[in-house]
């Protein structure tokens, strides 16, 4: 049975993208699916989050992208049945060198097609962080996912980013002929005391009824936890402490996104 493809969009930072992603996988490879993380944002947050430095990788997702490497010569295995494709600072360059060769590269948003039709056969569950941007690292990520989850913070700027991303992934399926399932629009750093919080995610869930888009009955918490276990632990919340009531709500997700 070949994988499956998640990925997280947003077209602002500081929504919780890494965190969303690297949780997730974890959760997959602690139920014992063989899982892969896959980091195409030049920050190289994923890395991060496991204690390790984007700058130290020789070989990243870019050679994915360019075709320098087989899929096999870029994974680094992070714990068991865990594995990443990392990302640094060389993905920041890779738009330019890509669309100043266009003979070379004559489907720009198709790069990386083959090389994740191989990983589908190598594991269970795929999960993609991308930067926080709609170019052509993005467009290659809907080229190739199953799933997408749109994360937002429920506050002014969030919402507007978040329903342009609606609307450019629907000229994206225009243009692009190629079909973008939205597994589901999630609320990140909420928190609950907040007036505006709670008046945002209300405007989102009417949206969402509007549009038929689905919205996670899960909300991701606004908590030092999170990232805490990142700069302490060096690894995601849910691998580090699974009694907590705030990282629980990312098992919860699990269980909305993936169905077990």
């Amino acid at each position: 049975m070949s994988g499956k493809v998640y990925s997280v969009l947003m077209n602002k930072g500081g929504v919780g993208k890494t965190s969303l992603i690297t949780n997730l996988a974890a959760l997959a490879a602690e139920k014992g699916h063989r899982t892969l993380l896959i980091d195409v944002d030049g920050q190289g947050n994923s890395s991060v989050a496991f204690g390790l430095v984007p700058n130290d990788f020789s070989y990243t997702a870019k050679d994915l992208f360019t075709g320098q490497l087989e899929p096999e010569g870029v994974i680094f295995n992070l714990s068991e049945n865990l594995d990443l494709i990392p990302s640094n600072n060389d993905m920041n360059l890779l738009e330019f060198e890509i669309l100043t060769k266009l003979d070379k590269y004559p489907q720009p948003f198709r790069l990386i097609v083959d090389a994740v039709d191989q990983l589908k056969e190598q594991y269970d569950y795929i999960f993609i962080d991308t930067p926080p941007s709609l170019g052509l690292i993005a467009g290659n990520v809907l080229s190739v996912v199953d799933d997408l989850i749109i994360p937002f913070v429920p506050e002014a700027f969030g919402v507007q980013g978040f329903i342009q991303v609606v609307e450019a992934l629907e000229e994206f399926e225009e243009n692009q002929g190629i079909k973008v399932n939205i597994s589901g629009v999630v609320g990140m750093m909420y928190d609950i005391r907040t007036t505006l919080h709670r008046e945002m995610m209300d405007e989102v869930r009417n949206y969402c009824d509007s549009t038929g888009l689905k919205l996670f009955k899960t909300i991701i918490p606004r908590s030092i936890r999170f990232s805490a276990s990142v700069a302490y632990d060096r690894k995601p919340a849910v691998m580090v402490d699974r009694s907590n009531r705030m990282v629980n709500a990312y098992r919860s997700l699990y269980e909305e996104v993936i169905g077990e």
